[in-house]
């Protein structure tokens, strides 16, 4: 091996044993985009049969029409699958490297529903799209590099759990006011964050699992994901009533990793060996990726129908 390969490799922290975690998170991706795509198919039948046109938010009868309709089920199921394979790659590589890998579903999502649609991208989609997909790749390269995984004190749990109860409280009010007026990007934040949330606490609980640390504050962990997972799921499912799936995929993948690598960063330490420079550039293309998100909620052909 030459000796500038052999620095480099020696620089990685990621080892061969936590890559196994990429493809498989990048086969959830695959999931999480036809997933998305059915259950989007099923959301606008309901709305379009059982709405009132106020697109206010998915009432208690409209989702229990939903169970009824098989593109909603089956689309379900592929979710499902999504979040097996998310938690088998959490269970082999740091947080900051698997969330951002979920950018993959929103080439598909794209992809899929123009053909569907039959409404072709136009320059200003693709380049969002682009400036996403690109801006989340040099991002998981560069976290692929420094990141490092330890052991989750209690204490870092327990700031986790403040700080998603304060989210999801402001979010509560949030929605009571804007109920009527919120737009596809509220729905498609709030979830955002609140899945970002989801895959902290299924990275903690994963870890104090494997370190032997199954105690009362696990437990209560594992409540407040699933809590997290029912109340973003009633976001995404609003969304897609609202936007296209390839928009509500867009936010998602760049919002969800992102929540999830401020808190991976800031509260677990996984970023701890990360240079000055490299976090710098880390930020710069974090920003690319969001700025792409926003562009194409303003471009996509959907919106402007």
């Amino acid at each position: 091996m030459p000796p500038e390969l052999s620095e480099l490799t020696e620089q990685i922290s990621l080892t061969p044993f936590q890559a196994i975690g990429i493809p498989i998170a990048l086969v959830g991706a695959v999931f999480l985009s036809l997933g998305a795509q059915f259950q989007h198919r099923g959301v606008s039948k309901v709305e379009a049969m059982h709405g009132d046109g106020t697109k206010s938010g998915l009432s208690p009868r409209q989702i229990l029409h939903l169970l009824a309709r098989p593109s909603w089920v089956l689309g379900s199921l592929m979710l499902a699958l999504a979040v097996v394979f998310q938690l088998t790659a959490l269970g082999f590589a740091p947080l900051i490297v698997v969330q951002p890998l979920g950018v993959v579903a929103l080439v598909i999502t794209a992809i899929v529903n123009a053909r569907v649609s039959r409404i072709q991208l136009d320059r200003h989609a693709v380049r969002a799209i682009v400036l996403c997909v690109g801006g989340v790749g040099v991002f998981v390269t560069i976290a692929a590099v420094y990141a490092v995984e330890q052991e989750i004190t209690q204490t870092q749990l327990l700031i986790v759990l403040g700080v998603l109860g304060l989210v999801t409280a402001g979010f509560g009010v949030a929605f009571a006011l804007l109920r009527k007026s919120a737009t596809a990007m509220f729905y498609i934040v709030g979830a955002g964050v609140l899945y970002g949330f989801v895959a902290t606490l299924a990275k903690v609980v994963l870890n104090r699992i494997l370190n032997g640390n199954l105690d009362w504050l696990t437990g209560v962990a594992i409540v407040a994901l699933l809590a997290s997972a029912v109340l973003g799921g009633y976001f995404v499912q609003t969304a897609y009533s609202v936007g296209s799936p390839d928009l509500v995929i867009a936010g998602l993948t760049v919002v969800d990793p992102l929540v999830a690598v401020l808190i991976g960063v800031i509260v677990l330490g996984e970023a701890s060996l990360i240079p000055p420079v490299a976090a710098i550039a880390a930020v710069i293309v974090g920003v690319v990726a969001i700025f792409g998100v926003i562009q194409l909620a303003k471009h996509h052909p959907q919106t402007h129908r």
